[in-house]
């Protein structure tokens, strides 16, 4: 899992790989020849890269309920924003010259952008089931520069891996199970990597600006929805999108322009752990002074982390959600005013407010008053568990590991990111070849580092330009539920999750800027686990079933 944000998360198979029954590109194999430049106005089809899949079937049992299944793995193949999918054949007079050109000048013609990308997906479909009477589901883990590895072999897949619960994962052979809480039983599911992540890939002249980028990179995934709706012919099959932490951001991005730009309704957008105004992160508050709310939205889960590890002075209330909601009260009230009042706080207020912090987080009323009432995520998560020289987790706060430096200000790493990355990708690099049969001369990437690279520029619905500033994608949010005022909006969090507090996640979807009739389109679900809700077994269960009712009602099938 990535160490930043996810800046950062099956069933026997009974026929070995076969080429998929529906879909018209190839299987996959090592090398492909390029296809002619004249043709690359066919749907999916690159001048670098050649679309690929592989079938294989399947079934799982989810909560008592069999489904049979067919798996693809595969690839499509899309192009930045100002492609032309005409000027090839434009542009050349004849086949030979287009290819003479391209050998010379590279990919495109002059007014086409030079990039590619290659998107790899797998694609879960319930055998037997008519497209139009069965939902389809686009999941994705965020980063950015996270693969979907996370989401596909811990939350919804047709198998997943088995981690411990709160400590570190002892190394392989790791337990891969029928999931019995895979989506399948309501949706057929596709598990898509950004570009660059996983088995995805970028080539071509800037392709780093042409697809890492808040903007390049919704827009990507707008194409590959696009080109696998058609080529697997579920334009007609409800439709949701589901983004797990920069994952979210990038469904409130790429939902406004499925609406505004390609007059594509969705029904459904699942949020899982929330942020989509960077300047409510956790991280780093203390570089945006000024900017108080950071503190207000990740006092919440300070609090569930004391609980959890009992660090709170005097008896631990016995019900986490009553305790937390207390919390909540005082965070948006006495805490938020005495933030704001700055440096004309009054002394006595200012011992009396650390009191209550302190009461709050289990941390000392010195600590909290020398850290000026104003405490990162870091810097609880390196001191929260000091006295035993353990630093508490980031992703998930249930986790602790031993600290690495004793002197540090903030957490040097994250426990629970150390201790189950290695089965989530050691399970899936066995489970895609030897299953899915997909990948065999292939290199799958987990993460990938684009922080030098990714353009957090972004031109919000309205604008007359990019706003400077952290990243708020609050207004494609708001202007996606106005456009659509039917669409269904489901937000998930978990209570020890300090990547994308849970709290974070509600105040950011209570200060939308929409009527107040839409605020019913949104529902809320919280969880006793982390960022990836998942990791925790009861929690999956519970994800699980919020998310099936979501679907079901709100499909339109009429059952």
């Amino acid at each position: 899992m990535s160490k930043v944000l996810l800046l950062a998360a099956c069933l026997s198979l009974v026929a070995a790989p076969v080429i998929a029954a529906e879909s018209p590109p190839k299987a996959a194999q090592s090398e492909n020849p390029k296809p002619s430049a004249t043709n690359t106005s066919e749907p999916n089809q690159g001048v670098i890269f050649t679309p690929e899949s592989v079938a294989s079937f399947g079934s799982v049992d989810v909560e008592g309920q069999r489904v049979d299944y067919r798996a693809v793995a595969g690839t499509i193949v899309v192009h930045p924003k100002g492609w032309d999918d005409e000027a090839w054949r434009e542009h050349a007079e004849t086949a030979d010259k287009a290819t003479k050109e391209m050998a010379e000048k590279g990919p495109g013609d002059d007014r086409n952008p030079k990039a590619e990308a290659s998107m790899f997906y797998v694609a879960y479909f319930k055998n037997g089931v008519p497209s139009a009477g069965r939902p389809i589901t686009f999941l994705y883990n965020g980063g950015p520069g996270s693969s979907t590895v996370w989401l596909h072999m811990g939350a919804f897949g047709p198998r997943r891996v088995r981690t411990n619960d709160d400590s570190h994962t002892p190394a392989a052979p790791y337990s891969l199970v029928d999931n019995a809480y895979s989506l399948l039983d309501v949706s057929d599911l596709v598990f898509v990597d950004a570009p660059g992540t996983g088995f995805s890939r970028i080539a071509g002249k800037d392709k780093e600006k042409a697809f890492y980028g808040v903007d390049p990179d919704a827009y990507a995934f707008g194409q590959f929805i696009m080109g696998f709706l058609s080529q697997y012919g579920r334009w007609n099959s409800p439709k949701y999108l589901f983004g797990e932490s920069y994952g979210t951001p990038r469904s409130a991005v790429l939902i406004n322009a499925l609406e505004t730009e390609h007059d594509i309704d969705f029904n459904g957008v699942i949020l899982l752990s929330q942020i989509l105004n960077f300047d409510l992160s956790a991280d780093g508050p203390e570089f945006n002074p000024g900017t108080e709310e950071a503190y207000v939205t990740a006092l919440p889960t300070y609090a569930a982390t004391a609980w959890y590890h009992n660090r709170l002075p005097g008896q631990r209330p016995a019900d986490l959600a009553a305790f937390v909601a207390q919390v909540e009260q005082f965070a948006t009230g006495d805490y938020a005013v005495a933030l704001q009042a700055g440096g004309e706080l009054d002394p006595a207020r200012r011992q009396a407010i650390a009191e209550r912090l302190a009461q709050y987080t289990g941390l000392p009323v010195a600590y909290v008053l020398k850290a000026d009432l104003r405490i990162s995520g870091g810097e609880f998560e390196k001191t929260l568990l000091d006295p035993e020289d353990l630093t508490a987790g980031r992703l998930d706060t249930r986790f602790s590991g031993p600290t690495i430096d004793p002197l540090s200000k903030e957490a040097d790493y994250d426990p629970q990111s150390a201790a189950i990355s290695s089965a989530y990708v050691s399970a899936f690099n066995d489970y895609v070849r030897k299953v899915l049969g997909y990948g065999a001369d292939k290199t799958y990437k987990p993460e990938i580092e684009v922080g030098k690279d990714w353009s957090f520029t972004h031109k919000p619905p309205g604008a007359p330009y990019a706003i400077p500033g952290a990243l708020n994608v609050m207004p494609d949010m708001a202007y996606a539920m106005k456009y659509d005022p039917d669409l269904k909006v489901m937000v998930n969090g978990g209570y020890y999750d300090l990547a994308t507090p849970f709290y974070e996640g509600w105040y950011e979807m209570h200060h939308l800027q929409i009527p107040d009739k839409l605020q019913a389109n949104i529902e809320y679900h919280y969880y006793q686990s982390g960022h990836m809700v998942y990791a925790h077994e009861a929690s999956l269960k519970e994800l699980h079933d919020n998310v099936a009712d979501f679907i079901r009602r709100t499909d339109n099938l009429g059952r």
